[in-house]
């Protein structure tokens, strides 16, 4: 996720040179070198010292650990915090890093790694406008970026977006195996569920009408397409769906309360 961030970053216009990228792991920098011509370290705190926005790129489960190694790092520069950490609170991050900190904490998805991705953000009070536009402008460089009012509604963009590619996923990988049930062979039902999934997402993304409206206009009486969808709204599709999301958004929850334990 870090490369897709300063990957998308070099493409908007950033300048290499004003990006820096510490992780003790050398093969992690080598492969972030490829990107451009950015500073690198094999110790976090070497990076800070003159920084605006630190993004945290961290796992959820070593953030603590990570941030309480550069808090005195951190408190002498006082930067932008963001992190992209699933279920790590603004407050704990916060504590753990020294206090009185900004914070942004964001919940991308891996399409980001495209620059196709989509993002909640969630500021804390102490994030000031400016550092609102520089986070947004920062997590735009992989795709939509979206601030929340609260920060438990982070919860359910988890459960719609942040989880919601292996949803999808699921669906081609049903309709693939559905296909070739049927006699298709097994790359050209992968495609054909690829593309119609690729082409749906568009006309989306693009339509002037929402989804239910779509999906009414491709639904013909008495047609293929209605069948399909009556057999899918008889299983209980939509209540599937409603359940499935509900449990990804507990999760994220209990996740979230987990690490503040720690």
């Amino acid at each position: 996720m870090a490369a897709s961030i300063i990957g998308g970053l070099l493409a908007s216009g950033f300048a290499a040179n004003s990006i820096r990228a510490g992780d003790p792991n050398t093969n992690s920098l080598a492969r972030l070198r490829e990107l451009g011509d950015i500073h690198t370290s094999e110790h976090n705190g070497d990076i800070i010292p003159g920084c605006d926005v630190l993004l945290m790129a961290v796992k959820p489960q070593l953030m603590k650990v990570v941030a309480e190694q550069i808090r005195e790092d951190v408190q002498q520069q006082q930067p932008l915090i963001i992190s992209i950490a699933a279920g790590v609170t603004s407050d704990s991050l916060n504590r753990w890093l020294g206090g009185d900190l900004a914070v942004v904490r964001c919940m991308p998805n891996t399409p980001a790694l495209l620059r196709c991705g989509a993002t909640g953000l969630f500021a804390n009070a102490a994030v000031n406008p400016a550092q609102r536009e520089l986070a947004e402008h920062i997590l735009r460089a992989t795709g939509l970026a979206l601030w929340v009012d609260s920060e438990a509604q982070l919860d359910a963009v988890t459960a719609v977006s942040g989880s919601g590619p292996a949803y999808f996923f699921l669906l081609m990988e049903a309709m693939q195996a559905s296909g070739e049930a049927l006699g298709l062979s097994a790359e050209l039902a992968a495609q054909l569920s690829q593309q119609t999934a690729l082409g749906a997402a568009r006309m989306a993304l693009e339509s002037d009408v929402d989804v239910a409206e779509l999906r009414r206009r491709v639904t013909s009486p008495k047609g293929t397409t209605e069948r399909a969808i009556d057999i899918f709204e008889d299983g209980g599709f939509r209540e599937l769906v409603d359940a499935a999301l509900k449990g990804a958004a507990q999760r994220a929850e209990q996740l979230g309360r987990e690490l503040e334990g720690e």
